[in-house]
């Protein structure tokens, strides 16, 4: 018998990735600067009081421009280049049963009295600009942190990162509390797992600019970054 549980949306992320495109694969992968804006019938001070004395939280959001009819089994992780099979419940594919997604994020600032109402600032959160959020818990390093834990085929992936050339003059270009997290994205290969051909210039948008690189020899060169604007 199908059954329908009531979900509210109860705050959106502002967030330096208004494409899908160059999002971290995961949370904390890079240190992006981002905000959580509450809808109206959750813009209530007294919801998040005591919230400032958590380091990190957790976010559960909706993968709401990966949703599709029906689902499947078995995904096509990126990380495994697109081309091997693993069980869905075995991966954080978007495509799920349920589009939930969650996420750790660290608590940067906590602001009650903003045009928008309350604001909380964080950082390192892998969601797209606008993604509505479901739900927000604190992190308990006691319970919810197990470094022993085995990572699968995501940790042997998340240890071919690629080292970044960028001019520094481009660099430049960005914010500075943009720079280091530009970095990182780029480190991890936003590609297609895919796609790896070395003439090909790949480009996304972050924090209001168009980024472009290539990627040859097993080398990241950025070529461009330039206001998004000037597209």
């Amino acid at each position: 018998m199908s059954e329908t549980i009531p979900m509210h949306i109860i705050a959106r992320i502002r967030s330096d990735f208004p494409t899908k495109f160059g999002i971290p694969r995961q949370s904390g992968l890079a240190d992006a600067p981002a905000r959580i804006v509450f809808e109206p019938p959750y813009r209530n001070a007294d919801a998040l009081r005591g919230i400032e004395d958590f380091s990190h939280l957790w976010l559960l959001w909706h993968f709401s421009e990966a949703e599709r009819d029906g689902w499947s089994p078995t995904v096509r992780p990126p990380k495994l280049g697109g081309n091997k099979r693993i069980g869905v419940f075995a991966t954080r594919s978007p495509f799920r049963p349920n589009a939930i997604g969650l996420s750790s994020v660290q608590l940067a600032g906590v602001d009650l009295h903003t045009p928008e109402g309350p604001v909380l600032t964080v950082r390192g959160a892998d969601l797209m600009d606008g993604t509505p959020i479901l739900d927000i818990k604190p992190y308990l390093a006691y319970t919810d942190a197990h470094p022993e834990a085995a990572g699968g085929f995501a940790v042997e992936a998340l240890q071919r990162t690629l080292p970044v050339d960028c001019p520094p003059d481009l660099l430049a270009l960005l914010p500075a509390d943009r720079q280091k997290a530009l970095l990182s994205v780029l480190a991890q290969d936003p590609r297609p797992g895919y796609q790896h051909e070395p003439d090909r210039i790949y480009g996304f948008p972050f924090a209001g600019f168009e980024v472009r690189f290539t990627v040859a020899d097993g080398r990241l060169t950025v070529v461009s970054i330039q206001p998004a604007e000037a597209q």
